[in-house]
């Protein structure tokens, strides 16, 4: 044991030159856990606690975007669920980037890997409303609608009313089936097409739906569905 801390030690530099001299890629997903835990757990080995979060949230993404509530309960403490979710908030930040100042239409693979990121491995139903403008920039990316596990009630009226008053002329709408499985429902396709009707109405475009899943995403109008 009293080498240990030392071993720890060593193994983190060698993961950190791999890191610095390889990029990103050079780590498996265990060792990118790995090396977050050892910021906050100092001189242990954090090898076997990483395998173990990532073996039961099914992924490093799943473990990433556990809500800190979820990950204490687990044993962690506030500063290693800290490091976990920086961590989330960073990887969602730089896609960001990659969609913010972009016509949205012309920036739909940057798109779809934020809402990837952002919601495929939640494990209720969220459903989000992109408002654009006419250069089909976005104005503003809301959650309209959270969940229980396999449902989440979308009113119509409140997404045209919201658009209106953001003064958007187009929306793409988005969510999330924890089931993994990205195909649309029947109600996701009546609820496209309700909206559909109520935005022609008052000038506000349906530009698509798109469902996200561990699995992959779908696009309804890719589909022929809009």
């Amino acid at each position: 044991m009293a080498d240990q801390p030392s071993a720890a030690s060593g193994h983190r530099a060698r993961l950190r030159k791999r890191l610095f001299e390889s990029g990103p890629k050079a780590l498996l997903d265990h060792e990118l856990v790995e090396y977050l835990l050892a910021l906050t757990i100092p001189r242990v080995d954090t090898k076997p606690l990483a395998r173990s979060l990532i073996d039961q949230f099914g992924g490093v993404g799943p473990l990433l975007n556990a809500d800190a509530e979820t990950l204490k309960r687990e044993g962690l403490s506030e500063a290693a669920v800290g490091a976990l979710k920086i961590a989330e908030a960073t990887a969602l930040r730089l896609l960001e980037t990659r969609v913010e100042g972009r016509p949205i239409l012309s920036s739909w693979q940057a798109l779809g890997d934020y809402l990837q990121a952002a919601m495929a491995h939640s494990i209720v139903e969220e459903v989000r409303v992109l408002f654009l403008n006419a250069k089909n920039m976005l104005i503003a990316n809301e959650a309209m609608s959270r969940g229980s596990v396999d449902e989440a009630a979308v009113h119509v009226r409140e997404v045209i009313s919201r658009a209106i008053a953001l003064g958007a002329i187009a929306i793409i709408i988005v969510h999330n089936h924890p089931s993994g499985d990205s195909s649309p429902s029947q109600q996701d396709i009546r609820l496209t097409r309700d909206l559909i009707d109520a935005g022609m109405h008052m000038r506000v475009t349906v530009h698509d739906h798109v469902i996200v899943g561990a699995q992959g995403r779908t696009s309804m109008r890719s589909m022929g569905l809009i």
